[in-house]
């Protein structure tokens, strides 16, 4: 018999392959949401039921009288939706966020400043409010959600990329590649690693837990992509992918404000996930390699272009104040052409004798011996 399996949400950037993995594995698919964006890509087979995952009574009227094989909590007020299908459900999926980690979204916290890389299921979480509030309610979330459904399965999201993402990081590369930019602004060269999902990459965890329900019974996950790219990386595959060359600057992170869209945080440190536990016990690897999937988002962005000043340009940060980079750009080039480092230096400084690439140690011997 067909597993009958309820997705609270099921139309967000994760909802859409979530469900769609769901009906080819054979699921009796319900989805719950509040039927404000309905989408094509949503098999004709679900079914919908229309209700405010945020009302409690909107929600418990909906499931009044339902039970389900499997739950997936994905959007909504997650501890009201654990308790009101507590002995409703047999397996209970949910969907956080990486804010639980006390660091996250405070990197000071930690002295030095910066979230321990890389970051475990363990790591110390948000223990108070004055630490971070987003993270603090995130942490009392996750406890009531196990509290409710004891054998559980959590997953911490980090940012996701993908098609219908509100907050698309990669639009402040792909405006400016189809406004014609031809440079960028990044701090530091651009080195920061910032753990992102693709869409499908997280949805191919999710459904691994429904797949082998007792490995994932009773445990939290991170999820992210396997391969972890810096902000520089990032903007040379879009680039890449749309065909434009577009010159990197960079310049010290006090100075380059334009690449706080893209930092998505107040300081260039990194922020990176451990996915010991998911691909261990879940058997997880990427369903799409993280570089195909930027290159992906770029063309979907592309070919789906958020409106100039509509809400993913509110919520990016990013003004597009092009005058202004430019200004900024040509100081700064200025400042560094009017330095020359290498005359103040009797001795040059080296990479170390033990490096052997480019400019490195030479060869002891112009032949090798065998």
């Amino acid at each position: 018999m067909a597993p009958r399996t309820l997705v609270i949400g099921g139309t967000g950037p994760t909802g859409l392959p979530i469900v769609r993995g769901l009906v080819e594995r054979g699921h009796t698919v319900t989805i719950l949401h509040r039927g404000l964006h309905e989408h094509d890509a949503t098999p004709a087979t679900v079914e919908h039921l229309h209700a405010d995952p945020y009302d409690v009574a909107s929600l418990s009227d909906a499931l009044d009288g339902r039970t389900f094989d499997v739950t997936l909590a994905m959007y909504g007020r997650l501890r009201r939706i654990a308790e009101l299908l507590a002995g409703r459900t047999g397996q209970f999926v949910s969907v956080g966020g990486v804010p639980a980690y006390r660091g996250w979204m405070n990197p000071w916290l930690f002295d030095p400043p910066g979230l321990p890389v890389p970051t475990p299921e363990d790591a110390p979480l948000v223990a108070e409010p004055g630490e971070d509030a987003k993270g603090f309610r995130i942490v009392r979330t996750e406890t009531t959600v196990f509290a409710h459904q004891p054998d559980a399965t959590h997953f911490r999201y980090p940012y996701v990329y993908g098609p219908y993402q509100l907050v698309p990081r990669e639009w402040s590369v792909v405006r400016r590649v189809l406004d014609g930019r031809n440079r960028i602004v990044v701090a530091d060269d651009g080195l920061t690693l910032h753990h992102h999902g693709y869409t499908e990459n997280l949805a191919h965890a999710v459904l691994l837990a429904v797949e082998h329900p007792e490995a994932a019974a009773g445990k939290i996950f991170n999820a992210g992509d396997d391969e972890v790219l810096s902000v520089r990386q990032v903007i040379e595959i879009v680039a890449t992918a749309l065909d434009h060359d577009l010159e990197i600057v960079s310049m010290p992170h006090e100075l380059a404000l334009p690449a706080r869209p893209m930092l998505a945080q107040p300081l260039p440190t990194h922020r990176v996930l451990d996915l010991t536990r998911v691909r261990q016990d879940l058997g997880y690897r990427d369903a799409v390699p993280a570089r195909e999937a930027l290159a992906r988002t770029a063309r979907w962005l592309a070919e789906h272009r958020p409106e100039p000043g509509g809400m993913e340009e509110t919520v990016l940060t990013d003004p597009f104040d092009y005058p202004a980079e430019d200004r900024l750009i040509d100081a700064w080039s200025a400042a560094r052409e009017s330095v020359s480092p290498e005359a103040w230096f009797e001795t040059q400084p080296g990479y170390g004798l033990a490096y052997s690439g480019p400019d490195g140690r030479l060869r002891s011997s112009a032949e090798f011996a065998e």
